[in-house]
């Protein structure tokens, strides 16, 4: 049966939408090369102002495009791959959007903007279904509750993850540089042993070797600082908040996603009383469930009482968000129970 035109429609706005984060994703990545290359100070952003605006058309088409898939199939458009894609990514940019408030955090475009286009890419390519009806076990008013609330906690969920891993980045970076700063001294042109000049108190200097220095032909000389020698990249991570700003972003966005994903697992053990007369039963996507919420309490639970703040707090994150992952590709895709129905078809 061929789909609606209300259906190619709302296809078409997606198709839009992934031009329009295209634009943006290159006018993003034009940015952080000029920021790489002289700096953000004293110079007009004009490709991230681009970039900005026409992140605000897509999403504005994303989000047309779900709403017509929803007229075309008569309900609520997240109960497939497909459509918990699109949703799940309109999410994480509308978080993105909203993350500018109070705060200038354009130059994460390149990091949300492009995860998204691929995302969208692998939905309307693999996991595209025409918009029709839905199984039986799925006409319930809890698709509503339950589905929606699991795709507005994975959007920003992933968000989070991307903030961990730019602060793993960044505070790499920033360990580095603290390293340099602490290596600079006076350069020294003197073989050691030879006097290179009056000291303080009148005697001379000898080029005995300073911390950070290293010795080239007989000649002592101090190393440039670790900002220098990683140049470019170095610059470009300059223009990024500090690693601690971005660990906080990331915590909130995580506690909020957290409190949403419980919710999520209490809504679906409901349904299931409703839908198969028990609230758990182990079925894999169940489980994996519950392997992402023990993995993200672990998160706050470690952050809280035992100071887990940087590093180890950020690969915790990481590993909730795969854990995600892999509930969504490979749990639904591969392993048979209960919630195949959320695959293709």
């Amino acid at each position: 049966m061929p789909e609606s035109d209300l259906g190619q429609l709302s296809t078409l706005l997606v198709y839009g939408a992934m031009a329009a984060y295209t634009v943006a994703l290159v006018g993003f990545a034009v940015d952080l090369s000029g920021l790489r290359d002289r700096g953000p100070a004293g110079r007009r952003r004009r490709a991230v102002g681009i970039a900005m605006s026409t992140t605000w058309v897509a999403a504005g088409l994303h989000l047309a495009g779900l709403l017509v898939r929803a007229v075309a199939a008569g309900r609520v458009p997240w109960a497939n791959m497909y459509e918990f894609s699109l949703l799940s990514t309109f999410i994480a940019v509308a978080v993105f959007l909203g993350l500018q408030r109070g705060r200038d955090l354009r130059v994460l475009g390149t990091f949300v903007t492009g995860p998204v286009l691929l995302s969208l890419g692998v939905a309307v390519s693999v996991l595209y279904v025409k918009a029709d009806g839905v199984q039986p076990a799925l006409a319930s008013y809890w698709l509503v509750i339950h589905v929606s609330i699991a795709t507005i906690a994975s959007g920003v969920l992933a968000v989070a993850a991307v903030l961990s891993l730019l602060q793993l980045v960044q505070e790499r970076a920033e360990l580095r540089r603290a390293s340099g700063d602490a290596g600079t001294g006076t350069r020294l042109d003197a073989v050691p042993g030879e006097a290179a000049g009056p000291g303080d108190d009148g005697t001379p200097l000898t080029g005995t070797p300073l911390p950070g220095t290293a010795t080239a032909g007989g000649v002592d000389t101090v190393e440039a600082p670790a900002a220098t020698r990683t140049g470019l990249w170095g610059r470009l991570l300059e223009s990024l908040p500090v690693s601690g700003e971005l660990e906080r972003l990331s915590f909130r966005l995580n506690a909020v996603g957290f409190m949403l994903w419980t919710f999520t697992i209490i809504a679906g053990a409901i349904w299931a009383e409703h839908a198969w007369g028990r609230p758990w039963g182990w079925d894999p996507k169940e489980v994996w469930s519950f392997v992402v919420w023990v993995i993200y309490a672990a998160y706050l639970h470690a952050r809280a009482t035992r100071g887990w703040e940087g590093r180890r707090s950020a690969y915790l994150s990481l590993a909730g968000f795969a854990a995600i992952l892999v509930n969504y590709f490979v749990v639904n895709l591969v392993f048979t129970g209960l919630h195949s129905y959320s695959g293709l078809g």
